[in-house]
């Protein structure tokens, strides 16, 4: 088995050799491996709505309510959200809300508990 490095932006473990690139099948991320080490240029900086920084893992709670798109319910301030997801884009926030399901937040209207 190799040694090869976890994709320095979405941690897959599935990593392989192309010529001098690594290269990850899940997110079609390319590194070379000196750039793999160094990797602290490519982290994600999300700040919830008070400027706290968020992490992966981290729990947010919900600070206005927010309409549902599709749906004829919203979600209420005060709703908590445990073990969020930091992603790149728009909505910045991928979690699972229990009643709703997953859902796409984003991180100017959550703050961290």
């Amino acid at each position: 088995m190799s040694d090869l490095p976890n994709c320095p932006k979405c941690n897959s473990p599935y990593t392989y050799e192309d010529g001098a690139l690594l290269i990850c099948p899940e997110c079609a991320h390319e590194w070379t491996p000196a750039a793999g080490a160094e990797s602290g240029e490519d982290k994600l900086v999300v700040r919830d709505a008070n400027g706290n920084l968020l992490q992966d893992g981290d729990s947010v709670s919900i600070i206005k309510d927010l309409k549902v798109k599709g749906s004829s319910s919203a979600l209420k301030i005060g709703t908590k959200v445990k073990n969020i997801r930091l992603v790149e884009g728009d909505h910045n926030i991928d979690c699972h809300i229990d009643g709703f399901g997953a859902m796409k937040l984003k991180s100017e209207f959550v703050k961290k508990l």
